[in-house]
């Protein structure tokens, strides 16, 4: 079914353009029934679906459907095996599909910069070639099963004190050339 989603967005309001920024709830975008448009389910999972089956929250404190765990993106990366991690992404999204998820939020391709960084795991490296190649492998193995994929932690997200409100100062050039490398490579590849 081929849709034309420019006509879908001028027939949308303002209120419905700004509702797609917001969820429904914490794992569930908003839908729009009289344009067709689904309410989708997201969940994390870069490298395991975290899928909670009821009373779901963002804690992961309620127990999640039965799923694979993979190695971490940063064990992952050592082999520096591009078939491989597509390998990975593509068992993802198999089993996004068993479970009726949408867009799995991963994988991460944040650059480690610290080692207090406690999502350290889930980045594969601290070099961003390394990273936007094993992220843009991992992408495509999670898209060809039909399941989106949404490219973590933009960007230096490297610290867990205050992490949600502090204020990184990093000069141009170390931004371009490390941090947004990695995201920008993996997305390129992609096409």
């Amino acid at each position: 079914m081929t849709r034309n989603f420019d006509e879908i967005i001028k027939k949308m309001t303002l209120q419905e353009k700004a509702s797609l920024f917001s969820g429904l709830d914490f794992w569930h975008t908003k839908g729009i029934e009289s344009l067709g448009i689904p309410s989708l389910m997201v969940t994390d999972g870069p490298h395991g679906l975290r899928k909670q089956a009821e009373g779901a929250d963002h804690l992961g404190i309620y127990d999640s459907v039965p799923a694979t765990c993979f190695p971490s993106a940063a064990g992952l990366a050592c082999s520096w095996d591009r078939d491989l991690i597509y390998q990975v992404g593509q068992a993802l999204g198999e089993e996004c599909q068993a479970e009726d998820v949408a867009v799995l939020l991963g994988p991460g391709a944040n650059i480690k910069r610290s080692p207090l960084c406690g999502r350290n795991f889930e980045y594969f490296s601290e070099d961003p070639y390394l990273s936007s190649q094993m992220a843009a492998n991992h992408i495509k193995g999670v898209q060809s099963q039909g399941v989106g994929s949404s490219l973590k932690h933009f960007a230096a997200n490297n610290q867990e004190h205050r992490r949600m409100s502090v204020n990184a100062e990093i000069d141009e050039r170390t931004l371009r050339e490390i941090y947004l490398a990695s995201f920008e490579t993996a997305v390129d590849r992609l096409h």
